[in-house]
């Protein structure tokens, strides 16, 4: 596939050469298009050796074979990462000042965009238009990512990681050409074509009064990981998020929740016409049991507050026993997929929790994450970009490791996803506790 890849003048330039080398590994033609301003970031030279076609960043260059207009003409979809405030601006304007604007304002391909740049450029109503219009235009604008900035700033801004920008380009492509091959280049790229599948992600939030919450350290990134592979394996995915780090996927239908009581509802809304459900939402397990109407209150005589909890919902536990009993149109033949944070203690390993709780949950898989800290002290799931885990079976298969960066394992848990499709997995109908 012939790619053009876009890279504005912002310092998370570099992160653009991790892009480049994603699609280069795929057996993908690239080439890049750096602004002048890009080339104060990450050299030419970078983008050459990269790539191994020449780089060019002027109208004026390259003349005798039209390049200004042959670049898009040719190209089978276009990138941009980093896109600065500048380049969202010039792009939605019309411009072609540069060889990139240019590219642009012929191509006729999917056109994809990275936004990054500081928190205030992003929510300033210029930057919020530009956005929109390119939106309306049928640019696939991604939202940036939260996090860390230059310098100490922090906030809405970053350049998403290059594997969630890739994995955003598999969608749009798998989108707009319903027989194109994968981006990756495997064998049965689409094998979840014409399934329904909702997807749970995000931690919820439990309101203790009108300013606290009781919550979790989910970021929501291996759900909207697993939502992503979805749609790039064809499927119709609807995307339900609780409290999330990342931009929800492109190509997927987002519901909205923050309490445990809100996504319930919204599951058992959207579950009945679902083939596979994926809960990957992490859930409290508690709620306070009555929701103060004002802020409390540090009292004077030093007092502690006592905030009695009450259980949660087992929203799991609910959806396979509807779909078993069959009372709701739910089809009997719904693959449901259960995640699971453990930690090992003295009274067993995490696996072994784990196959306690998928005999107890019901579900066909379940997605077994080891939380807590490793040797190092550092966190080895919540909030980070790389996860190991173990998919867990109910038929009794040997539990399958998925290891990598957190797009790499969603490309693991949807494989085993579309192979038990493939098999006879109607539940047990046994009582589930």
């Amino acid at each position: 596939m012939r790619i053009v890849l876009g890279v504005g003048g912002g310092i998370a330039a570099y992160k653009a050469a991790l892009l480049l080398r994603l699609f280069t590994e795929a057996g993908h033609s690239v080439t890049a298009v750096p602004t002048e301003s890009a080339l104060k970031f990450v050299g030419k030279a970078t983008w050459e050796a990269l790539s191994g076609r020449p780089v060019r960043t002027e109208v004026f260059e390259a003349v005798e074979t039209v390049n200004h207009v042959r670049l898009g003409h040719e190209a089978e979809l276009i990138v941009v990462a980093p896109a600065t405030a500048d380049l969202l601006a010039r792009a939605a304007g019309g411009h072609a000042d540069d060889l990139l604007t240019n590219t642009l304002l012929v191509a006729r391909c999917p056109v994809l965009m990275a936004p990054a740049m500081h928190t205030e450029m992003w929510r300033h109503p210029a930057t919020q238009s530009n956005v929109a219009l390119l939106r309306e235009r049928g640019v696939h604008v991604l939202d940036p990512a939260v996090g860390r900035l230059t310098g100490a700033d922090s906030g809405p801004g970053r350049l998403p990681e290059p594997e969630e920008i890739f994995a955003a380009a598999l969608a749009l492509i798998a989108e707009a050409h319903d027989d194109a091959p994968h981006l990756g280049a495997e064998p049965a790229s689409r094998p979840l074509a014409g399934r329904r599948v909702v997807v749970s992600a995000g931690g919820t939030r439990e309101p203790i009064d009108p300013v606290r919450f009781l919550g979790n350290r989910s970021s929501g990134k291996q759900g909207a990981a697993i939502a992503r592979a979805a749609i790039a394996a064809g499927a119709d995915v609807t995307f339900v998020a609780a409290h999330i780090d990342v931009a929800p996927p492109d190509g997927a239908d987002v519901v909205r929740v923050d309490s445990a009581l809100e996504l319930r509802d919204a599951m058992l809304a959207h579950v009945p016409a679902a083939d596979v459900v994926v809960m990957a939402a992490a859930v409290a397990d508690f709620r306070p049991s009555e929701l103060q109407p004002s802020k409390i209150k540090k009292r004077d005589d030093m007092a502690d507050p006592v905030i009695t909890l009450v259980r949660n919902p087992d929203i799991l536990v609910e959806l396979v026993q509807r779909r078993n009993a069959g009372t709701d149109g739910t089809p009997s033949d719904q693959l449901i997929v259960g995640f699971a944070a453990e930690t090992g203690d003295g009274g067993g390993t995490a696996l072994e929790y784990g196959l306690a709780k998928l005999a107890r949950k019901g579900c066909e898989l379940l997605v077994l994450n080891e939380v807590g800290a490793d040797e190092s002290g550092a966190e080895r799931v919540f909030g980070q970009d790389h996860n190991s885990a173990l998919i867990l079976a109910r038929d009794g298969s040997e539990p399958e490791r998925a290891a990598g960066s957190k797009d790499e394992v969603a490309g693991a848990v949807v494989r085993r996803i579309a192979r038990a499709l493939g098999t006879d997995h109607r539940p047990q109908r046994e009582p589930v506790e």
